[in-house]
């Protein structure tokens, strides 16, 4: 069944209205600061929900205190409320209180007039053990191949599309919205193997507009998906340049909502759980097992780090050790050049 994400319920317009309006006026001055040294938009919404979520356990569990005078006794409360009562796994706790501490931070440094004797507590309260609560998916060929074959046997086409796209290029879930019809000419192919992106895609990182990559796509295999897409777009009269567009509004990409809700039906029809950055690791590993070079795939990918590839590439030691002895001798492995890909 689909990998689940605990979502919080508790953060209702209504009690979002009993907030300390104190809170209310800290937060927003607080995301307007974030904005004025070049947060992502992205990054201002995420500060904006964990925020609601505390406020709002602040007024059922603390009288609803103003922020500075919350106690390392209620940050205690709030982190063992987070695990037991709202099943919270660990990294979601530690990042809930990383935007308390960054809240705090913006207190001592620019509100330092206000709150004289203000100082940061949230950092002296021990984060729960990081233990793993999700049993990582790793797809195999045949499975990839049983979905995509599922997919287009009952005309399901876009899915089947972008399920492609992540499978064959490693990109991230937010970033399979913001390809474009204009990317995937025969003009953008290079080495005969990737169509290259002629302009970059925004993906996470810092700053207003995160960071811009140039994304690969493997061409040969994803060509099918894609020319069935598109023709099922011509069918139904679509006119938009994005590749996934909105489909109340065809000028702005698919939201990522929808994008989860492929995810379910992908997981449905395995049986397993299957969600988009599983294939940020298949695609890694469908590299690494074609003998590709680490700093090739990194740059690929577009990381900074070649520890990054270790992280996503899902081959196990005896595997790769096997692909370097075999009858009691030791083997050549030739480096795949990427027109064998």
């Amino acid at each position: 069944m689909g990998r689940k994400t605990k979502q919080n319920r508790i953060c209702t317009p209504e009690l979002i209205a009993q907030i300390n309006p104190k809170n209310l006026r800290l937060m927003n001055d607080f995301l307007d600061y974030l904005r004025s040294v070049g947060k992502a938009e992205t990054t201002v919404k995420a500060y904006t929900s964990d925020l609601y979520i505390f406020f709002v356990w602040a007024l059922q569990n603390a009288d609803n205190k103003y922020f500075p005078d919350i106690s390392k006794r209620d940050i205690v409360s709030y982190q063992n409320w987070l695990l037991r009562n709202n099943e919270n796994s660990p990294a979601r706790v530690r990042r809930l209180k990383s935007t308390l501490s960054s809240l705090s931070n913006y207190i001592e440094a620019i509100m330092d007039d206000e709150l004289p004797n203000f100082r940061s507590i949230i950092r002296k309260i021990e984060n729960p053990v990081n233990e793993p609560t999700r049993e990582k998916t790793v797809l195999t060929d045949e499975q990839a191949d049983k979905l995509l074959d599922y997919l287009t046997e009952h005309g399901q086409y876009e899915k089947a599309c972008c399920f492609a796209l992540a499978r064959y290029s490693g990109r991230r879930k937010s970033e399979l919205t913001r390809f474009k019809v204009s990317y995937f000419t025969d003009d953008n192919i290079i080495y005969g193997t990737f169509y290259k992106t002629p302009e970059k895609i925004r993906t996470k990182g810092k700053g207003v507009n995160g960071k811009m990559l140039t994304c690969y796509v493997l061409a040969k295999p994803f060509k099918p998906y894609l020319e069935q897409w598109l023709r099922k777009r011509a069918e139904m009269g679509i006119d938009s340049d994005w590749l996934f567009p909105d489909k109340d509004d065809p000028s702005q990409p698919v939201p990522i909502s929808t994008l989860n809700s492929w995810a379910e039906t992908f997981s449905n029809i395995l049986g397993i759980p299957v969600y988009w950055h599983s294939l940020r690791h298949f695609f890694t590993t469908s590299l690494a097992k074609a003998n590709l070079p680490d700093s090739v795939i990194k740059t690929i990918i577009g990381w900074e780090s070649l520890e990054m590839v270790g992280i996503y590439k899902d081959i196990d030691d005896e595997e790769e050790i096997g692909k370097w002895f075999s009858d009691g001798e030791i083997i050549g492995q030739k480096p795949a050049e990427l027109s064998d890909l």
